[in-house]
């Protein structure tokens, strides 16, 4: 049975055809759409299906927002997307929507071991609950617990609670990122957006003019920075990446507490795998075991780089496959 699985972000919507192979999930007829190109999941998956001449019959969709009901309101997205309008639309069988972290989550156990980096071997146990967290456009959260059979992934809007100050420049940053957001979360910082507002505060700390290569674009500015840092040829830049990783160990190491992720961390989204080397020198991982009395606890608990960019694909078409197997 082939699934129509789409992975639905703020910047790119990726869809593709999974089916069970070998044991694992095969993902076909892969293809990335500029989501703020478009008006509606609906229009990308009626073009897609028409360029490929598909005729699928179920469908899984993973998305970068909260589902209700069948319903999901888009973050980072003027969308609104409803299982029974998309069934209709589609002529579909069937059609599943998540939270995008949720079917990441689905798919870490369709992961072949190279394509975990380790950052902390820890020592997981083997049904401790597990924890994704997830920097790209957005900051998504989700976790895993063992079941008789199978985990059980579950979606969260983690990324959402409020951004803790932990120095002085922390708390000026705050009152910054508040001028221009009143609420500010962890995805305010610790996103692609998040890196070039702390690039941009580190600009105004320094009193230093703005560079003409940063552009109003958030994902192209993001990539310069990155770029720059992992070249060591901008002192700001190298600063804000350093700052950025930091921050990501320290609200990965909150996630692993709130979900007790004795099973492990894991690190998805498109930009872990674009910064390793930077996640490697070790600012992360003391940043993550920092936690005053809790960092015996955290010592065990591994922490891993996700470097597949079909995991939610895989994890969206293990889903539905489940599901119709249990029917």
């Amino acid at each position: 049975m082939y699934i129509l699985s789409g992975d639905i972000g703020g910047t790119h919507t990726r869809l593709a055809l999974g089916s069970a192979a070998h044991g694992g999930i095969a993902i076909e007829q892969r293809e990335t759409f500029s989501s703020p190109a478009f008006t509606s999941l609906g229009e990308i998956v009626g073009d897609y299906l028409s360029a490929h001449q598909i005729e699928a019959s179920v469908a899984a969709f993973g998305v970068a927002g909260p589902v209700r009901e069948g319903i999901s309101r888009i973050t980072n997205l003027p969308w609104e997307i409803s299982v029974q309008a998309l069934r209709q639309q589609l002529g579909l069988r069937a059609v599943y929507l998540m939270n995008d972290l949720e079917a990441l989550a689905w798919g870490i156990e369709c992961l072949a071991e190279d394509e975990l980096v380790s950052l902390h071997a820890g020592d997981a146990l083997a049904n401790g609950n597990r924890a994704v967290i997830a920097a790209g456009t957005g900051l998504g959260q989700a976790g895993l617990y063992a079941g008789a059979r199978s985990w059980h992934p579950f979606a969260t809007e983690g990324g959402h609670c409020d951004f803790a100050p932990e120095t002085e420049r922390e708390w000026r940053l705050l009152q910054h990122l508040h001028r221009q957001f009143t609420h500010v979360s962890w995805e305010r910082v610790l996103s692609g957006p998040g890196l070039v507002g702390l690039y941009e505060f580190l600009l105004l700390e320094h009193n230093a003019a703005t560079p003409d290569w940063l552009s109003s674009a958030e994902t192209t500015s993001g990539a310069e920075i990155t770029a720059r840092a992992l070249h060591q040829s901008d002192a700001l830049c190298v600063e804000a990446l350093r700052w950025f990783v930091h921050l990501y160990g320290r609200e990965a190491g909150n996630i692993a507490l709130k979900m007790n992720a004795t099973g492990g961390v894991f690190l998805g989204g498109g930009i872990a795998p674009q910064i390793l080397p930077a996640l490697q020198d070790g600012t992360f991982v003391e940043a993550f075991l920092n936690k005053g009395r809790m960092r015996p606890l955290l010592e065990d608990i591994p922490v891993k780089v996700v470097c597949s960019d079909l995991v939610a694909l895989q994890g969206l078409s293990h889903y539905a496959t489940l599901k119709a197997g249990a029917k």
